[in-house]
C-alpha cells in the first residue's frame, strides 16, 4: 500500500469536504437567482411576463446547473421561480412528471435505469438520449435537449502518483498489477449492486474471492473513500463520481472503463414539452450551453463550491459570463 502526504488534505479536511455526500456536496441553497442581461443568450419577446418553474436535485453540481437555468432563462426575458433544492431523484423527478416544474437538468442513466427501470444500458451518449427522449416525450410529455458530453457516471480512482508507478490509465490495465496492490474502497450500495461493483470486476476479469481476495475490499461510507484513497493506506482504488470536485483536489486519476460497463450518464435539459412549444429559442440557448458542459469543466465548477466554499449561484453565474452567454448587469 502507497503512503502519501498531501497538504491539501489538511484544506479539505480544514473544509468539511470529507463530510460531503457521494459526488456531491449538500450545500444549502435559496431561491436567489442572480440577474443577468443577454449576451450570445438573447431576448425573447414571447417570454416576458411567462413564468419559468426550475427545478433540481439537492447536491453541488444539479444546484450549480439549476441556477444557471434560472440565469439563462431571466437572461431570455422569463421570470424564473426557483425550486432548486428539492430533496433527491424521486422528489425531482415527480415534480416534472406532474408539471410542478416545468425545467430542470437530469441524467440518461438515471432515468434508463431508475425510472424506466430498464436492466442494460444502451451504449453511446446519443443512442442512449434518444431512447429515454422517445419514451419520456411518450409516457410524460418531457421533451429531453441532446445530452452534455459530460457524463457523471461511477469510476475507479487512484492518486496520480499512483497511476504513475503502476503504469495504469484504464481498468483494463489493473489485470497486470500483483493481487497485493488490488485493492478497493467501495460503498455497500455500489458493492451490492446487480450493476456494481462485482460484477464490473468480473467483467474485467477480475472476480471478487477468486482473482481478488474479499479482505482487499473495503466497504466505507461513500463520503469518506476520496480521502481515504488519497491517503493510500486502506486502498489503491477508491470508487468516485467522476464529476466530484475532490478529484481536482486530491490529484486523483479516475480509471477509464474501457470495457464501458457502466451506464452513461450525460446530463440534459428536461422541459415541458408544452413550454418548448410556445418558446422554441430556447432550445437553442439551452443546447449552446450543454454543449460546454465537459466532465472537466463540471469538475472545475463542482470544485468551487465543494472545496473553495462559492455559492453554487455565484459560481452559475461567473462561468455563464466568461463564457459569453449572458453579461452581469450594468
Amino acid at each position: 500500500m502507497r503512503h502519501r502526504s498531501r497538504n491539501v488534505r489538511a484544506v479539505l479536511a480544514a473544509g468539511g469536504v470529507s463530510m460531503l455526500a457521494a459526488g456531491c456536496g449538500l450545500q444549502g441553497a435559496n431561491a436567489y437567482v442572480p440577474e443577468a442581461q443577454p449576451g450570445s443568450v438573447e431576448r425573447v419577446d414571447s417570454l416576458e411576463g411567462v413564468e419559468v418553474t426550475v427545478g433540481s436535485k439537492n447536491f453541488t453540481e444539479q444546484l450549480i446547473l439549476g441556477k444557471m437555468a434560472g440565469i439563462v432563462l431571466k437572461a431570455s426575458g422569463a421570470e424564473v421561480n426557483d425550486k432548486t433544492n428539492l430533496a433527491g431523484s424521486n422528489a425531482s423527478r415527480q415534480a416534472q412528471v406532474d408539471g410542478a416544474v416545468d425545467m430542470g437538468w437530469e441524467y440518461t442513466g438515471t432515468a434508463w435505469v431508475s425510472y424506466f427501470a430498464e436492466d442494460e444500458p444502451i451504449e453511446g451518449r446519443i443512442p442512449q438520449w434518444e431512447a429515454v427522449r422517445d419514451r419520456d416525450l411518450d409516457e410524460n410529455d418531457l421533451l429531453w435537449l441532446e445530452p452534455a458530453p459530460m457524463n457523471n457516471t461511477y469510476a475507479f480512482a487512484t492518486p496520480e502518483e499512483t497511476a504513475e508507478e503502476l503504469g495504469i490509465t484504464k481498468m483494463s490495465d489493473l489485470a497486470k498489477l500483483p493481487v497485493e496492490d488490488l485493492t478497493f474502497c467501495v460503498e455497500a450500495e455500489f458493492n451490492n449492486r446487480d450493476d456494481g461493483f462485482r460484477p464490473m470486476m468480473e467483467t474485467y476479469g477480475l472476480p471478487i474471492g477468486d482473482k481478488i481476495p474479499e479482505d482487499n475490499v473495503t466497504i466505507l461510507d461513500t463520503g469518506v473513500i476520496y480521502d481515504v484513497t488519497d491517503k493510500g493506506d486502506t486502498c489503491n482504488f477508491g470508487e468516485v463520481f467522476t464529476t466530484d470536485g475532490r478529484i481536482l483536489a486530491l490529484g486523483l486519476t479516475p480509471l477509464e472503463d474501457d470495457k464501458a460497463f457502466l451506464p452513461l450518464y450525460n446530463v440534459a435539459a428536461v422541459f415541458q414539452e408544452d413550454l418548448l412549444k410556445e418558446h422554441p429559442e430556447l432550445e437553442e440557448a439551452f443546447g449552446a450551453v450543454s454543449e460546454k458542459l465537459t466532465t472537466e469543466t463540471m469538475l472545475e465548477l463542482n470544485a468551487k463550491v465543494d472545496v473553495d466554499g462559492e455559492n453554487p449561484a455565484n459560481v452559475a453565474l461567473d462561468w455563464l459570463v466568461e463564457e459569453g452567454f449572458v453579461t452581469e448587469p450594468q
